[in-house]
């Protein structure tokens, strides 16, 4: 399924957007598509949840799970029951965000290539 792979890329520039700018030659303006589709966060983060729940025994829906994860953690409070839980899981992950971001966008090219 292409489109796991498709949306790890762009969950993962989300995430990793303070790290990519650093590139040399296209950093720019895979930073800029970052801070663009940041503002999606919400939006990215459901669709992404969504499949990688549908996806949850490959690699890159256990990926996936993460970057929705970390891209929903401001959203999870109104969860009634479990979303203080997600939302500290969220937090904890936050603190490796570029790190997953960078690893979801090489599984997805990965993915997409093989």
């Amino acid at each position: 399924m292409a489109l796991l792979e498709i949306l790890n890329i762009i969950g993962g520039l989300v995430l990793a957007v303070g790290i990519v700018g650093a590139l040399p030659g296209v950093g720019k303006y895979l930073e800029k598509a970052g801070k663009w589709l940041g503002g999606f966060q919400t939006i990215i983060g459901i669709v992404i949840i969504i499949l990688a729940i549908l996806n949850l025994c490959s690699l890159q829906g256990i990926i996936a799970l993460l970057v929705g994860i970390i891209l929903l953690t401001g959203v999870f409070y109104m969860i009634p029951g479990v979303g203080k839980y997600l939302e500290k899981a969220g937090k904890w992950l936050g603190g490796f965000q570029g790190i997953i971001g960078v690893i979801a966008i090489i599984f997805g090219i990965w993915g997409l290539l093989f």
